[in-house]
């Protein structure tokens, strides 16, 4: 579960939504640390054609579908997921990359990195 600004949010839902689309193979949305929310959502997408736009129309149709506050926060396309042997997705791994290497956004926002 992610916990965002009061809401407890299941990754599922929204994992779901953005593998509606045609372009999408798959999804894993985890949740990231957030000063104003908690938490926010950021989706780890495997696209055929990733692109900033294809990024703003998957954000429109999570917006359309589900409740504000389940729009991820940034999208990041991968070329593969970490999988188990199962076929389930290693949130624990996501967060790790994540932490490890952190989005231009997340550089620019923190002044203490030395950058």
């Amino acid at each position: 579960m992610i916990s965002s600004a009061g809401h407890r949010i299941g990754p599922g839902e929204i994992e779901e939504c953005l593998v509606r689309h045609p372009s999408v193979a798959l999804a894993a949305v985890i949740g990231i640390p957030d000063a104003l929310r908690g938490e926010a959502i950021k989706a780890f997408v495997v696209a055929s054609s990733p692109s900033d736009e294809l990024g703003a129309v998957l954000k429109a149709l999570v917006r359309e579908r589900l409740a504000a506050y389940e729009v991820p926060h940034e999208i990041a396309f991968v070329d593969e997921l970490p999988l188990t042997t199962s076929g389930k997705i290693r949130r624990n791994e996501l967060r790790r990359l994540d932490s490890e290497h952190p989005s231009p956004k997340e550089l620019q926002a923190s002044p203490n990195l030395g950058i």
